[in-house]
């Protein structure tokens, strides 16, 4: 088990008989207030599509997003417990991962999953991201 920067969350990444994540770590606990983030996509202050086409614009900009929400809570990455990806495409997924490791260090990564969807809500949008972090109680 590791921790970061508190005992307020831990991390495992490979729990006894599990092979080890890449990339994830396959359980993190916490305790304090709970928060959700809905599905972000690559969408600007306008609801105009940024980077279309361009799986790695797009995963920036859902990311940036991501960060907002998170900060209306008085969140941060370092708070986040689990991401979950819904790619258009699987071969959009080292985009998104290098645009999570621009604001998650590798010794904090959430646990995570990865699903392909035929399609998301606009067609020109690639990929989208949820979070669930948990702050300190109080």
């Amino acid at each position: 088990m590791t921790d970061h920067q508190s005992t307020r969350l831990a991390r495992i990444a490979a729990p006894e008989g599990v092979a080890p994540a890449a990339g994830y770590a396959h359980v993190v606990m916490g305790t304090g207030r709970f928060v959700a983030v809905s599905g972000q996509c690559a969408l600007d202050e306008k609801g105009a599509v940024v980077g279309e086409g361009d799986p790695a614009a797009q995963a920036r900009q859902v990311f940036e997003n991501l960060r907002r929400c998170l900060a209306a809570a008085g969140a941060t990455f370092d708070d986040v417990v689990k991401l979950t990806y819904f790619v258009t495409d699987v071969a959009h997924l080292p985009a998104v991962r290098e645009a999570r490791d621009a604001v998650i260090p590798a010794d904090r990564l959430p646990a995570s999953s990865a699903v392909q969807v035929a399609a998301l809500f606009r067609p020109e949008l690639l990929l989208e991201v949820e979070a669930f972090a948990v702050l300190p109680a109080g």
